[in-house]
């Protein structure tokens, strides 16, 4: 599975680097790596028993690895990413021009579809949430593909800071479910039967990650906007693939933690009110993409009700009716991609008479917008049907919030009926007064084969959905054991088929009395209006804020730091260190061992009050430095010659670099502000030093545990070889620490040089200047 991931990964790097010159070659190697993707998956999947499973550990010991499961369940996803996928991509070869831009778009997509396997491959929570953020990473890029589009770019950051902040949810559930369970793989939860608040603030906030990315009420709103994105993209990402990724966690999620009824009630209300919304927003359409998006923000809500609510019945319905949707709705997209390439819009209330220029194109899509409608034959009908059931029987198990979970699904299916054949009128019809559409040039195969592959699909499915719902049963138990179910293209006549024929009637006549034109009083109170204010005040506050606390005065940012070190120490003082023993610190503190070091010591006090009294920069660099070689004499005096030697050599430099800046200033300080006399400012630094001082003395008087030091010295010389202490702990015990310090050194003096260079270059640019003038 590893090498998989890396094999896609491999190609959409040559995609976006070598491959940029040629990228319809990336994208037949694209398609292949896709289509090989899909054949290992599903021969691996059908023979494996147990699932495959592989692991990468990162962290162990804080249980952190990523770690793949082939179940059948990720084994149906796989398959519909990646058949998908290479559908899409082939599509993509007669919809782009040979430019740029369509390099990028084959490199992105591919690290998307590589990004979308390993969600759904991910056997625990922490896997899953990695690949979460690379999905929203990669459709950040691909629905701002157009850079230059403003609205593109907005669309963008939209989808972005919204799955973004699902995604910080996402990994504070995980947080807590390795914290009270002490695992986060969906197998050891599940057996675990996890209970309890903490548990249950877990699974809420897992939930709200999925909402967000399935594009859930009220978050359904970033999803429409994401269309902005060409056609392709909205096929792949936002019908079939991205969108799902919310749909699989939740789908993972409710065999562990569904039966409780938060986790019920919160899917059915943003399941059911996400339905209802996006279905009567897609009738007031009159863009065929932006009626496509808001049918699937409303066929996403149906998605959430089924694989969220928790019972087995509804688990296989949902899983079914996700495949049924992914293939019609990544069809109608492409559909409508091809009709605008080929008439040069997409608008349905001035398309007129496409259907008989384009009939073959016409067939498969109004096959796929049934499907979506729930017509017998189509698969649609079958996933529907079974659909109702499960909700039918759940009443029973469920109480009144599987009542809700029905009455929104009925309703939701009306409006269904209704945009589908909306849709198709209002691409293909011919309408009264508006003169038929010309259409320039007719979709070719790479246009055309996707979306026929895709409508043959959905009614072979249909005509044999008791072989495909055979085949669903594995993947729905691999996510729910007791989940089974069976479709059937004729169930009988019971209460679901009364409910279809009246949702079919009702809902046809609805979208063919429905105009065609765009509904003005879209859009008065809307989610992207409310997210927009929400953010431009966000952003107005930054600034005031930023305005406020950061000033560009340095002295003031030392000031407020320094303040904060006296307060929060003298916090820690008052404390209670007594209560530790720390309050005898004080008194069995020895200020010098002999006279030399108390003379040293004053030596160093009276340097540290001359570089506060002084007005001149360089005097007071020099008296710096001789605070420094005071501490070197110091650390000689105690026996340490290597801390001295490093501590000369450092103080060395310093005053050398400070030397070299000061050149570039003028040669005095300037007058103090008003707000902070010299005298202020000097009760702040002592009031620093002394209680910096105080503390370092009472922690170590405070230790109760014997000093690392103690076994640094024993493990010296037989583990790092090396009797010098000090050269040990830093080379060896903190090695890592050590190169982190150097590479720190090591940037402040290019960036030191940097300046001096700089420095060099304006004076002698101004000697120039000056001597031409």
């Amino acid at each position: 599975m590893f090498l998989l991931l890396l094999a896609l990964s491999i190609v959409a790097t040559a995609a976006l680097t070598v491959g940029a010159a040629r990228p319809r070659a990336g994208a037949v190697a694209g398609v292949a790596v896709l289509v090989a993707t899909a054949a290992v998956v599903a021969a691996r999947g059908a023979s494996s028993d147990p699932p495959w499973e592989q692991r990468w550990v990162w962290v162990d010991e804080l249980g952190l690895a990523i770690s793949l499961r082939l179940d059948a369940f990720a084994v149906v996803m796989v398959l519909l990413v990646a058949v998908l996928g290479a559908l899409v991509l082939w599509y993509s070869i007669g919809y782009f021009e040979a430019d740029r831009t369509m390099a990028r778009f084959v490199g992105l997509f591919v690290a998307f579809a590589g990004a979308m396997t390993g969600l759904v491959l991910s056997a625990d929570l922490f896997s899953m949430f990695v690949f979460w953020e690379l999905t929203s990473v990669c459709s950040f890029l691909l629905i701002g593909l157009n850079d230059l589009s403003s609205s593109a770019r907005a669309s963008a950051l939209r989808a972005l800071l919204v799955t973004s902040a699902g995604g910080l949810c996402l990994l504070a559930g995980v947080a807590l479910f390795q914290v009270f369970e002490g695992t986060s793989a969906f197998a050891e939860l599940a057996a675990h039967a996890p209970v309890g608040a903490g548990v249950t603030t877990a699974a809420v906030l897992v939930l709200v990650g999925g909402l967000t990315k399935s594009a859930q009420f009220p978050f359904h709103f970033w999803l429409p906007g994401a269309m902005a994105a060409p056609t392709p993209v909205s096929a792949y990402l936002h019908s079939a693939t991205m969108v799902k990724a919310g749909i699989v966690l939740m789908a993972r999620m409710a065999p562990i933690v569904g039966d409780t009824s938060t986790w019920r009630w919160i899917v059915v209300l943003a399941g059911g009110t996400t339905m209802l919304l996006g279905g009567a927003r897609a009738l007031r359409q009159s863009d065929a993409k932006l009626l496509l998006a808001h049918s699937t923000v409303s066929q996403l809500g149906f998605l959430t009700i089924l694989v969220g609510l928790g019972v087995p019945g509804a688990t296989y319905a949902g899983v079914a009716h996700l495949v049924a949707h992914a293939v019609f709705k990544a069809g109608l997209f492409l559909s409508v991609g091809a009709v605008d390439h080929a008439t040069g819009t997409r608008d349905i209330s001035r398309l007129s008479g496409v259907g008989r220029q384009l009939p073959a194109l016409a067939a498969a899509t109004t096959l796929l917008a049934a499907s979506m409608a729930g017509l017998i034959p189509l698969f649609g009908f079958a996933t529907k049907e079974k659909a109702l059931v499960a909700l039918l029987d759940a009443d029973d198990a469920v109480g009144s919030v599987g009542v809700v979970a029905l009455v929104a699904v009925v309703v939701g299916a009306v409006l269904s009926a209704a945009y589908s054949v909306r849709l198709v009128r209002g691409m293909f019809g011919t309408k009264v007064g508006v003169p038929d559409t010309s259409v320039g040039h007719r979709p070719g195969a790479t246009l055309f084969v996707p979306v026929a592959v895709t409508a043959a699909a959905s009614l072979v499915a249909g005509l044999v959905a008791g072989v495909v719902g055979g085949w669903l049963e594995a993947p729905a138990r691999a996510l729910d054991s007791a989940s089974s179910g069976y479709l059937k293209l004729w169930p009988g006549i019971n209460t679901a088929l009364v409910i279809s024929v009246v949702v079919l009637a009702v809902g046809g006549a609805i979208g063919w009395r429905l105009p065609f034109g765009e509904s003005k009083r879209i859009g008065r109170v809307s989610g992207e209006r409310v997210f927009q204010f929400l953010l431009d005040g966000l952003i107005a506050v930054s600034k005031r804020v930023t305005a406020v606390s950061q000033s560009g005065s340095l002295l003031v940012y030392l000031a407020v730091v320094m303040l904060v070190v006296v307060v929060a120490l003298v916090a820690a003082l008052a404390g209670g260190f007594g209560s530790h023993g720390a309050g005898s610190g004080l008194s069995e503190t020895v200020l010098a061992d002999s006279a030399l070091q108390a003379g040293v010591a004053l030596l160093a006090v009276v340097f540290a009050v001359g570089v506060a009294a002084v007005t001149h920069r360089f005097v007071a660099a020099l008296l710096l430095g001789g605070v420094g070689f005071s501490c070197a004499v110091i650390f000689a005096m105690f026996g340490a010659p290597d801390l001295a030697l490093t501590q000369i050599l450092v103080e060395t430099l310093t005053i050398v670099v400070f030397l070299l800046v000061l050149r570039q200033m003028p040669r005095r300080f300037d007058r103090p502000a008003a707000w902070a006399p010299r005298w202020g400012r000097l009760v702040l630094s002592v009031a620093v030093g002394v209680t910096v001082a105080l503390f370092a003395v009472m922690v170590s008087a405070a230790r109760t545990a014997p000093s690392a030091g103690d076994v640094y010295n024993e493990l010296s010389l037989p583990e790092a070889g090396g009797k010098n202490v000090v050269n040990v702990i830093l080379v060896d015990f903190r090695g890592v620490d050590t190169m982190g310090e150097i590479t720190v050194l090591a940037v402040a003096a290019l960036g030191v040089a940097n300046l001096v260079r700089m420095a060099r270059r304006r004076r002698r640019t101004g000697g120039v200047t000056g001597g031409r003038s």
